[in-house]
């Protein structure tokens, strides 16, 4: 990934760590993982981490300790209703960005787009 990518990823990363909890419980390496083969490769699992103990601290997710095989017990997080309303609010503020970045995209050579007015 770009040094911008990297970037624009910082700003959204709580959200996209919402919309996985919202689809599973999961430990923070579950998730680092999946983000890495998405093909964020350049996560540290350290940020996500940091992250986790944000939204954990804003009463976002639940938290239960679970045994591990390999070493001390694992966090498991789950996305609660608080946390739901966090990612709604998330979804709903991508739509409205994503509307208008999608305004000022050039239009692919030789085509036409007319742009509305809001």
């Amino acid at each position: 990934m770009g040094r911008q990518t990297t970037e624009m990823l910082k700003g959204v990363l709580e959200g996209i760590v919402l919309a996985i909890l919202a689809q599973r419980p999961a430990h923070g390496y579950e998730i680092t993982t999946w983000l890495r083969d998405q093909g964020f490769s350049d996560i540290a699992e350290g940020t996500v981490y940091a992250l986790l103990l944000r939204v954990e601290q804003r009463g976002l997710v639940d938290v239960e300790k679970v045994p591990s095989e390999k070493g001390p017990p694992r966090k498991v997080y789950t996305l609660n209703a608080q946390g739901a309303a966090q990612l709604d609010e998330f979804w709903e503020t991508w739509g409205l960005l994503t509307e208008r970045l999608d305004r000022l995209r050039p239009a692919p050579h030789g085509t036409r787009t007319d742009h509305k007015e809001n």
